[in-house]
């Protein structure tokens, strides 16, 4: 019986892509369907252009094809979820439409799952984003390794394969606020790699904004680290250290040089300093506050539409 896989793209504002990352990846598919059955599933993350015609042309001739409409832009992460939480093959691969990831990785990474290993990542050698991206990226996954209790394999994202078994693990973690690739690192399969350069976009920038890259940030922070909780201790012996060496200097120079020492402006600028440190973890504090909400309201992570070629 032949092995099925699923390959997964969300796409959002990609209609001059989609095309592209269809025949790519159906050239792949088809040199290999002696030995497997597929299909290619789209999501339209609500896409305001014509993203969603063009899916639906591609689905109209192809009977490999299956698509999901969702109501709107809920994001990356909960457009991945969408099918994740709907699929059932042997195989599932997650890849974005921007051609970015390319589809003749597809073939390196089955190779690598034939030699039972669980999860496949396709991990970047090089990166052709702009100067601040790049090397604020580098920075982020630097912070990221220090403080993190989950470690996430590093210059990887969406891209990777998994099989049957991750996917229904998958399943079983409920949180809102998702960071996928942290939650397929916290769960600890049997993990390899393929690296690869990774080409530039061919049409436009892209539409993962500074603000999605914000969130995603501290979506990871706040629900794989207790870093911003422990800080409140270290600040506190860094506080205990100054507070002594202070009150030294001062004793030192009140009963050795005679000097009448000046405190009230010191205390000043100690109560202004702590005054922006308050409310700096006030913020971090109505962070995990609004996650507990977020978690105990219970709302959809998405609404489909739209779909084609599912049971349910």
């Amino acid at each position: 019986m032949k092995q099925k896989i699923s390959i997964i793209i969300p796409a959002y504002k990609e209609e001059k892509n989609i095309s592209l990352v269809y025949l790519a990846s159906k050239k792949i598919l088809s040199s290999i369907s002696d030995k497997y059955n597929y299909e290619i599933i789209f999501i339209n993350d609500g896409s305001n252009d014509s993203t969603w015609k063009e899916i639906l042309k591609i689905a109209e001739k192809d009977n490999n094809t299956k698509w999901l409409n969702l109501s709107r832009n809920f994001w990356h992460q909960q457009a991945l979820t969408a099918w994740y939480m709907k699929a059932s093959w042997d195989i599932i691969i997650s890849m974005d439409a921007d051609m970015q990831d390319p589809p003749i990785l597809i073939l390196k990474m089955i190779k690598k799952w034939e030699e039972w290993y669980e999860i496949v990542y396709a991990r970047k050698k090089n990166r052709h984003d702009k100067f601040l991206k790049k090397y604020t990226a580098i920075l982020y996954y630097k912070i990221l390794s220090k403080v993190s209790d989950t470690q996430i394999p590093r210059d990887v994202w969406d891209f990777r394969l998994i099989n049957k078994k991750v996917l229904n693990s998958f399943k079983q973690l409920k949180e809102k606020d998702r960071y996928i690739r942290w939650m397929f690192a916290w769960m600890w399969f049997k993990t390899t790699f393929v690296d690869f350069d990774r080409p530039e976009r061919i049409y436009w920038e892209t539409w993962y904004t500074w603000r999605k890259m914000i969130k995603l940030a501290m979506d990871w922070i706040l629900n794989f680290s207790t870093f911003p909780l422990k800080i409140w201790a270290i600040i506190w012996v860094f506080i205990i250290i100054l507070s002594m060496f202070f009150f030294l200097y001062i004793t030192y120079d009140f009963f050795i040089n005679w000097i009448d020492y000046p405190l009230y402006k010191w205390i000043n600028i100690v109560l202004l300093w702590f005054m922006w440190l308050q409310f700096i973890f006030m913020w971090i504090l109505w962070e995990y506050i609004w996650r507990i909400y977020n978690e105990t309201r219970k709302r959809p992570l998405y609404i489909v539409s739209e779909k084609v070629g599912f049971e349910k």
